[in-house]
């Protein structure tokens, strides 16, 4: 499709035509699917359906103030990746350049002793589904979308094939993990599919998954904005590092393609690397006593 350097069009019939062709280069369904939502987003914006350089870039500063910088360029990916199937190479927007951070935010890490109580207060409430669920992620590293792969065949085997993004991997299975599973098929009578399903047989939703970790909360003691189940693939990143300092082997059972996407997962916490700078020890004074402050003349 041909497209004026200085404006395109964009309608539903051309956003549905850019999503289909997206699927049949088989691109992950839950991309696919933001991607749409993104780019009606934009039409929105634009009221005629008349893109051009000046409104794109309106648009953006729009994202700016309204979204994190991570959270503008998954969008601005998914318009220049639209701008793109139509012909429109001139109209694209620059992502957003992001300093990596040395630290994350305390009230986003979920620590591992915050992970015990979460499992705990499951059991407590007798959510044992919602238990093995939260344990089966952190002692993988498997995305919450990747839960469906964690079958019988695959407990009986103690190693699951996964299959994302274009990607087969396969990620081991814990031995008590693999006993704790074994036990609940049994109780359920599930010999095959899914471990974890709904009362119809269908995979669990990742809403559903994070409503119910959401509703152990406050009882738990832990920070809403610590809980949800991409936080546990994180937590899984943070001790295997710390265990094995080995970023490329890390990054092959997460299916990283990039070890730089595997490097923002090993990140500690604000509070961890206050204490290793403190361990340097570079000080040579350490008592402000020490110190006499003489007062400083100015001259004209």
């Amino acid at each position: 499709m041909n497209q004026s350097p200085a404006f395109a069009h964009i309608s539903n019939e051309i956003i549905n035509e850019y999503i289909q062709t997206l699927l049949e280069q088989e691109r992950c369904a839950q991309t696919a699917k933001k991607y749409r939502r993104d780019l009606i987003r934009l039409m929105g914006f634009s009221p005629d359906g008349v893109l051009t350089k000046s409104l794109l870039v309106q648009w953006k500063e729009t994202l700016i103030l309204r979204y994190a910088p991570a959270t503008v360029n998954t969008i601005l990916a998914a318009v220049n990746g639209f701008l793109k199937y139509i012909g429109a190479f001139q109209l694209q927007l620059k992502p957003l350049r992001i300093q990596r951070s040395l630290f994350c935010k305390p009230e986003r890490e979920l620590t591992r002793n915050e992970y015990t109580q979460l499992v705990k207060q499951a059991m407590r409430q007798n959510d044992i589904q919602t238990a093995l669920i939260i344990q089966t992620i952190c002692s993988t590293g498997i995305r919450v979308s990747e839960l469906q792969f964690i079958t019988a065949e695959a407990v009986k085997l103690s190693y699951a094939q996964i299959r994302n993004k274009g990607k087969i991997r396969y990620v081991f299975l814990p031995k008590q993990l693999c006993q704790l599973l074994t036990r609940y098929l049994k109780q359920h009578k599930k010999k095959t599919g899914p471990v974890f399903t709904t009362r119809t047989g269908r995979p669990i939703h990742r809403i559903n998954i994070w409503k119910s970790m959401k509703k152990l909360c406050s009882k738990a003691g832990i920070a809403c904005s610590k809980v949800f189940p991409h936080n546990l693939r994180h937590l899984f990143a943070r001790t295997h590092y710390a265990v094995h300092h080995n970023l490329g082997y890390l990054a092959d059972i997460l299916g990283h393609s990039d070890t730089n996407t595997t490097r923002i997962y090993t990140i500690e916490s604000g509070i961890t690397h206050a204490q290793q700078v403190d361990r340097l020890n570079l000080l040579v004074q350490t008592t402000c006593t020490q110190f006499r402050f003489k007062p400083i003349y100015t001259t004209k």
